[in-house]
């Protein structure tokens, strides 16, 4: 019985010593743990350390939803086709006031319209006027369904920032501080072509059935008046186009990028 005794007691001995022994010696990792925290940078926690790469975060705002950039694209080769069609319909009568005697008004060229003469051009103009007002409508139902237009609406505290964007964009002055997605003079040429849209649609249904809508081209002044109307419209989109371009210019690649992703890349503005 004692030498059962002195052998379990051995064991337990040397049980209990290697268990000290292994908590003397420890794990790799408990010595890379317990070398850090001792301060001791070893080799081993420096390559640990090295093969960790810093994430780098990128600020990006969501800036377009998906329907407004359907639209826009829509809106933009519909535009096109109208603009070039609409000025071979215009060949074709090229003045505003009575066909005897006729005046030549305008001598737009050729390579400038769509058509090739004037049944062709107005084909080409009555098929795209239909995608030009189903993306407009959606895109005000969208807007205003959203809450969305508020950050392009154009409103009268906006109108002192129109002088300052206006010298900084075309006289090289100080460039005032981002306060949202769109600047004063941006909200103003993107409300305006929306007025312009509604007009050429409206005096574009007087032109396309003008028996129907006799009480509309009452409205406006008469047929002739609805022609220059339905003309200002198009040279309001004319104006806005080039400066519409080179706005998307001057605010970089990113600007242009978030019309087909929808995220824009460091917004000048803080959400």
């Amino acid at each position: 019985m004692g030498n059962g005794e002195g052998n379990n007691n051995e064991g337990r001995n040397q049980e209990e010593m290697s268990k000290e022994g292994g908590q003397d010696a420890g794990s790799p990792l408990e010595s890379v743990m317990s070398a850090k925290a001792d301060g001791a940078e070893g080799p081993a926690v420096e390559s640990a350390e090295a093969k960790v790469d810093e994430p780098v975060l990128v600020r990006a705002a969501y800036e377009h939803p998906l329907p407004i950039r359907l639209t826009h694209w829509v809106n933009a080769m519909s535009l096109f086709v109208m603009v070039a069609s609409g000025l071979r319909i215009f060949r074709a009568f090229p003045s505003f006031g009575p066909k005897i005697p006729e005046k030549v008004l305008l001598d737009i060229p050729k390579s400038l319209t769509l058509g090739g003469w004037l049944g062709g051009a107005l084909q080409w103009h009555f098929t795209f006027m239909w995608f030009f007002a189903a993306s407009g409508i959606l895109y005000l139902a969208y807007q205003v369904g959203s809450g969305h237009y508020r950050t392009v609406l154009f409103t009268p505290r906006d109108i002192a920032g129109v002088w300052p964007m206006a010298r900084h964009y075309f006289f090289f002055g100080p460039k005032p501080p981002a306060s949202g997605q769109y600047n004063p003079l941006q909200k103003l040429a993107y409300t305006s072509t929306i007025g312009f849209g509604v007009l050429s649609l409206l005096t574009g249904i007087v032109l396309y059935k003008p028996a129907q809508f006799s009480w509309l081209a009452f409205l406006f002044g008469g047929f002739h008046l609805t022609r220059i109307w339905h003309f200002a419209a198009m040279c309001g989109f004319l104006s806005f186009i080039p400066g519409h371009l080179i706005m998307v210019a001057l605010h970089g690649w990113s600007n242009f990028v978030s019309m087909l992703s929808g995220w824009k890349r460091e917004p000048e503005y803080q959400e």
